[in-house]
């Protein structure tokens, strides 16, 4: 199991998955030249959410399930959520979030 935390320091945002920092994945889609952000629907909470993904994923799988599909519809039901001061996610908490956006998307 994965654990996502994010804080904030005097140089911004930072963000770690077991420990180590998290990649922003730019070379899928760089959303946020200026890093990470949560707690809102903007571009840094998009980049965190592709880069959760990407990471979640382990590799960049194609189709429905792809970070890159995903990590709009996951920044609206998590990331815009995430407490400003600072947050812990799971792996599993991660898990069930796809789980609802996937049945969402088969309502539609």
């Amino acid at each position: 199991m994965k654990t996502y935390i994010g804080t904030r320091t005097d140089q911004g945002c930072a963000v770690t998955v077991n420990g180590k920092p998290l990649k922003p994945r730019c070379d899928i889609w760089n959303h946020s030249p200026t890093g990470f952000e949560w707690g809102y629907g903007g571009s840094g909470p998009a980049q965190l959410a592709l880069a959760i993904l990407a990471d979640h994923f382990a590799n960049e799988p194609a189709g429905d399930t792809s970070a890159s599909n995903l990590h709009q519809p996951f920044k609206r039901a998590v990331v815009a959520a995430l407490d400003k001061d600072g947050w812990t996610l799971t792996s599993e908490q991660i898990d069930r979030a796809l789980a609802v956006i996937a049945a969402e998307r088969k309502l539609i």
